[in-house]
């Protein structure tokens, strides 16, 4: 049975340590000792949690089959006559989208602006972290 630090718990839900805490003092999530005798949660029961209170961060008025949506920052741009490199900061991940220049520019893309990276893809590979319980 996997158990998550309330640390990494918060990460993982985009909120404070402390949110987390009040969760559990709320009865809303329920926390565990761990092996080391640290407070944490059940994982499958966060991966509930998560699901269940999932937010679309963008709503828009045509429909996707794409489920992965991160609003973010634009943090640079690299562009020559026909290809462009478009980064962006999403909350803690960094996502980094190669297009055309013309959509660039037709999107007014450049640092500063804020944008939604969505992601469809049929190749997703997943790793594991040593040591994570």
């Amino acid at each position: 049975m996997s158990h998550v630090r309330i640390s990494d718990a918060a990460r993982f839900l985009g909120v404070s340590d402390d949110t987390v805490r009040r969760w559990v003092g709320a009865g809303t999530l329920s926390s565990v000792t761990d092996a080391a005798g640290r407070m944490a949660i059940e994982g499958r029961e966060l991966a509930k949690f998560a699901k269940s209170h999932a937010a679309s961060p963008h709503h828009t008025r045509s429909a996707s089959s794409a489920r992965n949506r991160f609003v973010g920052l634009v943090t640079d741009v690299k562009a020559d006559a026909v290809m462009a490199q478009v980064e962006m900061q999403c909350g803690p991940f960094r996502v980094v989208s190669l297009m055309s220049s013309e959509a660039v520019e037709e999107l007014g893309l450049e640092p500063g602006s804020v944008a939604v990276a969505v992601i469809k893809s049929t190749n997703v590979i997943i790793e594991t972290l040593e040591g994570a319980s």
